[in-house]
């Protein structure tokens, strides 16, 4: 009988995925991962409760739990990343790193510790094998696909893992969590950031890196107001800018246009939004899934966040990046986030960040 641990997060998705491979006879361990230590008002541990419902799930299913502490290797390998790119002005994705970083980094050696053949998660996606490599492919609720979040996965890593929610879609989760009477059947979906969850995100950043005034600039260069500090705000953002409306100036939101870390200054504009638009852009590395693509330019489509839906591109293969030139022009293009590219029969061609934007 093989041995599958199931990354336990509290949640229905987790809950269901442990479910389902108990009932397919398989040796089922849960694994509940604590990757970030901070207490509420009350001072609780704001991730005790999600292992309490781990416990109970566990228990009703019939199955051993055991609970882990990764806040080390998050801080180092996740967190610290994430507030460095915020000091160079992108806006990163830690959820992207934190699945290569640590569910499918130190949670798989934890796994094995614990004897099993694989591991499985309540990812939305789906792994297939042919010729000896491992492709990664959307699932079947495309509302919920979550390739974007695991473009970093590597060959082993996919070779590893299972996706027992592949083929369903998330009503028919919560149905089979509710006819089998577990507790998390009705419970809130997560987000926020991975592990970290839902916070009043200005307040939470603040903690740990200091705020810049500056100045907030039209594209033409006068200056209409200031800004708290550059790392507050992303490209296209037009809520709680702070300027409102100007004199002899055209109606209309102001959004963000430019962040100049050089200057500390904050660029919006009003009315037409051509400048959030950009034609391409360049990646700072690239991670390819299957293998390295035979064709030095092809054509493919893309994501440049999540739920997006897929985008027309050329690719141009330069050393370890991409150049992706969009078929249509695409508004507000972030540097941080990443680019994963999708073949026609939707397998996930891999992705990079998002390093330098490319306009006409």
């Amino acid at each position: 009988m093989k041995t599958i641990v199931v990354g336990m997060s509290g949640g229905v998705d987790s809950s269901v995925t442990a479910l389902l491979l108990k009932n397919q006879g398989y040796n089922v361990i849960g694994l509940f991962m604590k990757n970030w230590e901070e207490k509420d008002a009350l001072g609780r541990c704001t991730s005790t409760q999600d292992y309490q419902d781990v416990c109970r799930v566990c228990d009703k299913i019939g199955i051993p739990y055991y609970s882990v502490n990764f806040t080390k290797e998050y801080y180092e390998r996740v967190f610290e990343y994430f507030l460095e790119s915020y000091k160079a002005g992108r806006t990163p994705n830690p959820d992207v790193l934190c699945n290569r970083e640590i569910k499918f980094g130190p949670f798989i050696q934890k796994a094995k510790m614990l004897g099993a053949d694989k591991i499985a998660t309540g990812h939305y996606a789906k792994v297939s094998e042919k010729d000896g490599l491992f492709y990664l492919q959307k699932c079947a609720d495309t509302s919920k696909d979550q390739t974007y979040f695991l473009n970093q996965l590597n060959q082993e890593q996919l070779g590893f893992v299972l996706f027992p929610l592949a083929d369903l879609q998330k009503t028919e989760v919560r149905k089979i969590a509710s006819e089998n009477g577990l507790i998390t059947a009705d419970k809130k979906d997560s987000t926020g950031i991975c592990f970290i969850g839902e916070r009043n995100f200005r307040e939470f950043l603040s903690k740990y890196l200091p705020a810049q005034k500056g100045e907030i600039k039209t594209t033409n260069g006068k200056t209409i107001g200031y800004h708290n500090g550059l790392m507050y705000y992303t490209i296209g953002q037009h809520k709680g800018l702070g300027i409102g409306g100007q004199k002899n100036e055209e109606q209309g939101a102001w959004f963000v246009t430019k962040k100049d870390l050089t200057t500390n200054t904050l660029y919006v504009a009003q009315g037409s939004k051509e400048d959030l638009y950009s034609n391409g852009l360049i990646t700072a590395g690239f991670n390819w899934i299957p293998t390295l693509p035979k064709e030095h330019t092809f054509d493919c489509f893309a994501k440049f966040r999540y739920r997006q839906a897929d985008q027309k591109v050329t690719c141009t293969v330069e050393g370890k990046n991409v150049r992706i030139d969009f078929a249509d022009p695409q508004r507000a293009i972030t540097q941080g986030q990443f680019a994963v590219l999708y073949d026609k029969n939707g397998n996930c061609l891999g992705g990079g960040e998002i390093n330098e934007i490319l306009k006409k």
